[in-house]
């Protein structure tokens, strides 16, 4: 039996007069233990100075979740980057991110009312933008930080939990 240790994973976006985009392509960045003299901060550094991006370039970074993936536990964290122009341009391998996805992938699936959900990526990082939305309207240290056009683009990623768990988990019938 080994101890848990600790994971980060950073979900780095950026927006531009067409939208949002997952500067990492089709998946977060994650990083392997994190050390004990570490700070969680310093290793989203890391991973994002890993994809090219530098320390003034990045306007926030905010925990949104964990979970338990086997012998860890994953924190993760939204890290949302100035583009300086169209994103596509200066990251290639970015993909872009509507609402929509949400609606396209279905719901997330259901989980024992007192045990853990067990999430897609997809729902991580919907979820973390749900995160972001929030804070452009109850934050406003954030809201400065991320600006109109954020503000614009997150409008449809509005929190969403109530309708996200509808469905009855099969072991509760």
């Amino acid at each position: 039996m080994e101890p848990m240790t600790t994971a980060v994973e950073v979900w780095p976006v950026a927006a531009d007069e067409v939208g949002i985009w997952l500067l990492s392509g089709g998946d977060a960045l994650r990083g392997g233990p994190v050390m004990a003299d570490a700070c969680m901060f310093a290793e989203v550094g890391l991973l994002l100075e890993g994809l090219g991006v530098p320390d003034g370039d990045v306007a926030a970074v905010h925990s949104t979740s964990w979970r338990q993936e086997g012998p860890r536990q994953v924190d993760t964290f939204m890290a949302v980057i100035a583009a300086g122009g169209l994103v596509r341009n200066r990251w290639p391998a970015a993909l872009p991110v509507t609402a929509d996805l949400a609606a396209v992938v279905g719901k997330p699936f259901t989980h024992a009312a007192s045990g853990p959900p067990t999430p897609r990526y997809v729902d991580v990082l919907m979820h973390g933008l749900r995160h972001l939305h929030y804070l452009v309207e109850h934050d406003a240290t954030a809201a400065a930080a991320l600006g109109e056009l954020w503000r614009r683009h997150l409008g449809p990623f509005e929190p969403a939990l109530a309708g996200m768990y509808d469905r009855l988990h099969h072991e509760a019938v």
